[in-house]
């Protein structure tokens, strides 16, 4: 059970003014971001890291997790009023938000959806309140070799669980972690990869480089396209008729459910749950074929799944220090830069600080509802800006967090040489969450492995044997032999069609 004493020390940090100035401000910025079409959760963090530097570490990381669930709540408004998703996960809820739309039937669609989306982040909340503290306990007697077979896994499955190329993906991990390397061996204190630069010595920023892959990056994807968005209709009835609250309550009941247990898999990402979210309410209903033509559970049951998603996703941060997706991965960068490990310790060490944040969240949850209904209009507006104004607005904020990161022209430049090889991948389709991964995790999987060689004399194969370690990474192998293998199978199907044509 989690200590009540520090869950209530932890509310009166959320509740202090600072903080809860924070809070509204990340949220009101995710909401902003996820109306923007293109940018989406792990865009905004990435850009808007930079100005948490002068912060307190519990204000920072309260505005950070603000802007990952805010972006989720915002990309609802323009996936139903203007058919523009704001953010990936949102894409599902354009097949039946927007038919409603044209229906005249805006209104009871966002009202759902930010219902459905308050529900299922709030029960997720509650369910990281009651997993998160035994989960970390059970996490403190892991030694070494347990933390290196848990990270083996999170990427395995960042890797193996994806739909494109294994091979991509495993390209993609190799890249970050030989980004992760550069710089002094913190156990020997070899110089490595620095090509003699000094800017280098002590590798590269982080910042910068998620500036670079995901901020710089959308602005030359978007760039690309540079349309703009119609106008969206008016709202009226915010809420469900009186026969479609029982099926629709039952579709946020099972889409907060589905959303919290996916977050808790490493590797996946919001995307994931709202699709199966759809196909599951699709499956149950009594006429599949409203889906598609304007089904309001097309609606409640994704918005809700990819919201809960959010606070399951915390988990495997906040107890074991592993990040789930890149947006997660971006937060634990920004612990790091305050001087925070996440994990098991932290539990013990700061609960003022986890319970802080996790309060928060109920906080911003409140708070995005109530802008969520009578303010929709107001923001499916905002994505109506000529993107020939909006890119150059992020490109100079870009530039100008990246080089107040450290005063630096030279991180600039970096950035920019991040920004194109990310622009590069995502054209020619190698996945981005490998890299940010493996950069995230590249010094910690390494002091993992050599502090476990020295404990086990040398040899990797002793890992197999231990009870713990053992069985994660015989599992983490597994995930990506199945992985590789479902690619073969996939791409033998692929040539014998092209054979048959």
């Amino acid at each position: 059970m989690p200590d009540l004493d520090a869950i209530a020390q932890g509310f009166a940090t959320a509740l202090n003014g600072w903080n809860l100035l924070y809070c509204f401000i990340g949220v009101t910025i995710g909401m902003l971001v996820g109306v923007l079409p293109g940018l989406g959760p792990t865009t905004g963090v990435a850009v808007l890291l930079p100005i948490t530097f002068g912060m307190e570490p519990v204000s920072a990381i309260i505005m950070l997790c603000g802007i990952y669930y805010g972006a989720m709540y915002g990309g609802t408004i323009t996936s139903v009023l203007i058919n523009t998703p704001g953010e990936a996960a949102s894409v599902i809820t354009c097949l039946d938000g927007s038919p409603l739309a044209k229906q005249g039937r805006a209104g009871a669609a966002l009202g759902i959806a930010g219902l459905g989306s308050f529900i299922g982040g709030t029960i997720s909340i509650l369910g990281l309140m009651l997993i998160g503290p035994p989960l970390a306990e059970w996490a403190l007697h892991f030694g070494p070799p347990e933390f290196f077979a848990l990270m083996v896994l999170g990427l395995s499955t960042v890797i193996g669980l994806m739909d494109k190329s294994v091979i991509r993906g495993l390209v993609s991990a190799f890249l970050g972690l030989n980004l992760a390397m550069i710089g002094i061996d913190p156990m020997s204190g070899t110089v490595r990869f620095t090509m003699d630069t000094p800017q280098l010595m002590n590798g590269i920023d982080f910042v910068i480089v998620a500036m670079g892959l995901f901020g710089l990056s959308e602005i030359l994807l978007g760039m690309e396209k540079m349309s703009s968005a119609g106008k969206p209709p008016k709202l009226q009835g915010m809420l469900p008729r009186r026969e479609e609250w029982k099926p629709n309550m039952k579709a946020i009941g099972r889409g907060t459910v589905l959303g919290f247990v996916i977050g808790l898999i490493p590797g996946t990402n919001s995307v994931i749950p709202a699709l199966l979210s759809y196909s599951l309410e699709k499956r149950l209903a009594k006429d599949p074929s409203r889906f598609g033509q304007g089904a309001l559970e097309g609606v409640a049951g994704p918005e809700t799944a990819n919201n809960s998603y959010c606070g399951g996703a915390l988990i495997p941060l906040f107890t074991l220090g592993i990040p789930s997706s890149p947006t997660i991965a971006i937060i634990l960068g920004a612990f790091m830069m305050h001087g925070l490990t996440p994990g098991p310790a932290l539990f013990e060490q700061n609960p003022v600080f986890i319970w802080g944040v996790v309060a928060s969240m109920f906080i911003g949850n409140a708070v995005l509802l109530v802008m969520n209904l009578p303010m929709a209009g107001w923001w499916a507006r905002i994505a109506m800006i000529p993107p020939k104004l909006l890119y150059p607005l992020i490109l100079v904020i870009s530039i100008v967090g990246a080089y107040t990161a450290n005063n630096s022209l030279f991180d600039v430049g970096t950035m920019i040489v991040f920004g194109i090889l990310g622009y590069l991948m995502k054209k020619a389709d190698i996945p981005m969450a490998p890299i940010v991964l493996t950069f995230v995790l590249g010094k910690m999987l390494e002091s993992s492995l050599l502090q476990s060689l020295r404990l086990l004399d040398g040899s990797f194969l002793n890992l197999f044997l231990r009870p713990i370690a053992g069985p994660i990474l015989s599992l983490a192998v597994l995930i990506l032999v199945i992985g590789i293998a479902s690619g073969l199978r996939k791409r033998s199907g692929g040539l014998a069609a092209d054979v048959e044509m």
